[in-house]
């Protein structure tokens, strides 16, 4: 079964947070794995910004070792749909279109997605 990780589902996993196992399995089962490039991005960013450049391009490198799959127009065009359907952000769209596309489930922490289908969402705990 095809899974694609959100970026959130990500920092789950690198945070070690509560959730990290639950996002563990798919991330390492990485012949089943897609990221989009948009994910790619996301985890840059955020790795950059939170950690360092050279735990950005370990993460990113071992990213590619699933499938990445870039921006197409059949993503960009099934993104704007469903962007506008659910009320889903730009990169938010894009990766749900890409989960989609793909027919894989979307694996994800993100309340943005609940209820949507083809999505197996999380809760994020509350604990203090």
């Amino acid at each position: 079964m095809k899974v694609l990780v959100d970026t959130c589902g990500w920092i789950e996993w690198l945070t070690d947070s509560p959730l990290a196992p639950r996002f563990e399995a798919a991330l390492r089962d990485v012949d089943n794995l897609i990221v989009p490039t948009a994910v790619q991005m996301e985890l840059y960013k955020w790795l950059l910004r939170e950690r360092s450049m050279e735990e950005a391009m370990r993460v990113i490198n071992y990213s590619t070792q699933a499938l990445v799959l870039p921006l197409t127009q059949n993503i960009a065009l099934t993104a704007g749909d469903l962007g506008l359907s659910h009320n889903l952000s730009f990169a938010d769209s894009i990766i749900y279109a890409s989960a989609e596309v793909s027919n894989a489930t979307l694996l994800t922490s993100d309340a943005h997605f609940k209820g949507l289908e083809g999505v197996e969402y999380m809760v994020k705990s509350s604990i203090i």
